[in-house]
């Protein structure tokens, strides 16, 4: 018997290699999955310039950034935005200034789409074979009511749905990933709003598998005890053993650099 029902994601027209230059995007859960590249010592920028919720966000930090990027990521939290009374500009935070200095308004489809079709163009502008990625964040918004949460959800899955069928534009399923696969409060942090770190890790695990490329893969498993050795905190660090043991866990990281590329530690 199966007591889950497993998200298909379509199998992708590129990989990632080791080390790649990423850039992400997006909602808090675009931090979660970037810290994760970043961790792993891929070259990835991450909200250079904070957590962006909705498509109009995302396409001033584009605007914003001049780097070119062989993949990009953004991550969708809202539809919801809000407009400054006083220049009728939409803002990206609106840095705790009173409420009655904003108007929210929802963006349609339409809109949506529209606005990550600039950002897409405009990355386009500068590499044209750059691969974009787009994802839903299964975070909920409890302020605007459950109901009100899964309309700006719909919404851009809608918007997704429609740019994902431009050229090297593609979807991955997140959102549907913590609600159809793991469909469970387990899943959810102590919020019972935000996806627990073990829904972060599964969600990772599958991105992996969907995107990364075999040598990326055999890169990951090689650092992986690489990283925990560096992060290892020891009793005694002034001791010989602990220099020893160090002095192995440098050399293992020379190798890496000569197999992949050179990276920071």
């Amino acid at each position: 018997m199966d007591f889950r029902t497993p998200v298909t994601i379509t199998e992708p027209s590129f990989r990632i290699e080791p080390l790649e230059q990423i850039l992400f995007v997006g909602s808090c859960f675009a931090d979660n999955i970037g810290q994760r590249f970043v961790e792993n010592k891929f070259r990835a920028t991450v909200n250079p310039y904070g957590v962006m919720y909705n498509p109009v966000s995302i396409l001033h930090t584009v605007m914003r950034t001049s780097d070119t990027f062989p993949v990009a990521f953004f991550t969708l939290g809202t539809n919801h935005v809000y407009r400054l009374k006083e220049t009728g500009e939409i803002v990206d935070n609106c840095e705790k200034r009173p409420h009655h200095l904003f108007q929210e308004e929802t963006l349609t489809v339409s809109q949506c789409a529209d606005y990550l079709r600039q950002a897409i163009a405009l990355l386009q502008s500068r590499s044209a074979d750059v691969e974009v990625v787009l994802t839903v964040s299964p975070i909920r918004y409890r302020k605007y009511g459950y109901h009100g949460s899964q309309l700006s959800k719909a919404t851009l899955l809608l918007a997704a749905d429609e740019v994902a069928k431009m050229p090297n534009v593609h979807y991955f399923p997140a959102y549907e990933i913590v609600n159809d696969e793991l469909r469970d409060y387990r899943f959810y942090a102590a919020d019972m709003l935000h996806p627990s770190e073990q829904a972060v890790d599964y969600i990772w695990e599958r991105l992996c598998e969907t995107y990364l490329s075999d040598r990326a893969r055999q890169f990951l498993s090689e650092w992986q005890p690489v990283k925990q050795a560096l992060g290892h905190k020891p009793f005694a660090p002034e001791s010989e053993a602990y220099r020893t043991f160090m002095n192995k866990t440098m050399l293992k990281v020379e190798e890496l650099r000569k197999k992949y590329g050179n990276f920071a530690l």
